[in-house]
């Protein structure tokens, strides 16, 4: 057999990675995918050197049992030029691009190596469980078989290992990839949610999307609902509503009794004191709240105010008492700022405060009166102060979530939700009744990284009724051919 010499290798190296590139991109493709082929067989003398003896002949060949069985089969002559096309085709990522496209392809390098008289086979080309050559993953299926290898003297260098576990690590990222999306994750944070105390709330539908994004949860809970609360949670009634999507429950990891009317202590009237319902309970107070969560826990990472109580709502304004305007802006406003006040210190920097505020804070909506009104409007004006306040401090973002109607258990003290329920579902851009897990979702969002640059801002969660000027379900536009929903 006559000697291999650098110019036949070259030829070879070259018409075997023309012909790998046009399996794997179209001939029509071959220079713009993988670049030129004569430039890549054109290294081959640098590469070459490697296994070339001084006179221009080559080192002993393998044996024929190394080879694949693939067709054409490569004979012995043909494998050095084979190797160089490999160790071409690694230099220019030709192996990268074709094991990402197969997906199913799996790594594994050759425990044996070549032996050589003058050389170790230093740049040696990594074992496939599939065809060596560049081919496309519809080819695979049917060239995908290696024949045995025998076992050989000495190993490979280290080139091989890291050629394998470099594709293997491409192979894996890319289908990790595919497969994360843009996820929002908050493993590792802590939420403390201020106004949870039934499973149909948007306070609840909250603290179960940070729990589906991982965050562990704690709630506080108005006084006189605590117990038939903690009761209904020991005894499986909330289980149902618990089910987070990948078909876990949602844990709560603990419950604080909670009335952010009170600072402190030195605020709460002794009648308060002496009321029934507030027996058993201690440490209930904003300050006393924020002071256990960090004796238990030492931080939290997000802080949500899902609190509001008018006890005149169904009055007019105009009929309105001064302690019931005054109440409802203390129950639903300023419970806000004594709250991020009181957590401040405990909320680690990068974290996130929300709360919730509706579309009567800048539009009238008659029955929504008792001060209530007014009371949205100074909570969305804090949440911008607080927002400035708060960012420069503890860069902690604020935001504030303004939410349509909803026919939870709180919304019905007003007594015409029903009727804004459906004034909704014919005047909104999108004619659907509002789902609680959607505001629950955009919470996660605003608490997320993802949401690491919106703070002082009001997110408007409401099919886009906030955007409406008129009532189109008014009789002044039954002429007008406006789009309904038939469904």
């Amino acid at each position: 057999m006559p000697p291999l010499t650098k110019k036949r290798t070259r030829e070879i190296a070259s018409e075997r990675l023309r012909s790998a590139c046009a399996i794997q991109f179209g001939s029509g493709t071959t220079e713009n995918m993988a670049g030129s082929t004569e430039n890549m067989a054109g290294s081959t003398e640098d590469v070459a050197d490697q296994y070339m003896t001084g006179d221009g002949e080559t080192t002993s060949p393998p044996p024929p049992a190394l080879i694949a069985s693939t067709a054409p089969p490569l004979d012995e002559d043909e494998f050095w030029s084979f190797t160089l096309a490999l160790s071409i085709a690694k230099r220019f990522h030709l192996l990268k691009m074709a094991t990402t496209a197969a997906s199913s392809l799996q790594m594994a390098t050759a425990r044996p190596c070549i032996s050589s008289s003058r050389r170790v086979f230093r740049s040696g080309a990594a074992m496939l469980h599939g065809n060596v050559r560049v081919v496309s993953s519809s080819k695979l299926s049917s060239v995908c078989h290696i024949s045995s290898v025998q076992t050989f003297q000495r190993s490979f260098t280290s080139s091989t290992l890291k050629m394998s576990k470099f594709v293997t690590k491409a192979m894996a990222g890319s289908s990790e990839n595919k497969s994360s999306g843009l996820p929002i994750n908050l493993k590792g944070k802590r939420a403390f949610i201020a106004g949870v105390a039934d499973d149909n709330g948007y306070g609840w539908a909250i603290a179960k999307s940070l729990a589906a994004a991982g965050a562990e949860i704690l709630v506080g809970t108005w006084v006189p609902a605590l117990n038939i609360f903690e009761s209904s949670l020991r005894r499986g009634k909330f289980d149902e509503s618990r089910v987070l999507p990948d078909g876990s429950l949602m844990e709560i990891t603990k419950v604080y009794p909670l009335d952010a009317v009170f600072d402190n202590p030195d605020d709460v009237p002794e009648e308060v004191k002496a009321n029934k319902r507030y027996a058993g309970s201690s440490n209930w107070t904003v300050q006393e709240a924020a002071e256990a969560v960090k004796n238990d826990f030492g931080s939290i990472d997000i802080l949500v105010h899902s609190l509001a109580n008018g006890p005149e709502v169904t009055k007019p304004l105009l009929e309105t008492s001064r302690k019931g305007y005054l109440a409802a802006i203390s129950a639903s406003s300023y419970s806000y700022v004594s709250l991020l006040k009181h957590f401040l210190p405990i909320i680690n920097p990068g974290g996130s405060s929300l709360s919730l505020t509706y579309i009567a804070s800048e539009r009238i909506i008659p029955g929504y009166g008792g001060g209530m009104s007014s009371a949205k409007a100074a909570l969305e004006s804090d949440t911008r102060v607080l927002a400035f306040e708060a960012g420069r401090k503890k860069k902690i973002r604020v935001n504030t979530i303004s939410a349509g109607p909803l026919k939870s258990r709180a919304a019905k003290a007003i007594g015409f939700i029903d009727m804004m329920i459906d004034y909704s579902l014919v005047n909104a851009p999108l004619q659907k009744e509002l789902s609680a897990e959607e505001i629950g979702n955009t919470a996660a969002f605003l608490a997320s990284p993802l949401a690491s640059a919106i703070t002082g801002s009001v997110i408007y969660v409401d099919n886009g009724l906030n955007t409406m000027g008129v009532g189109v379900d008014s009789p002044i536009f039954e002429k007008l051919d406006i789009p309904k929903d038939q469904h």
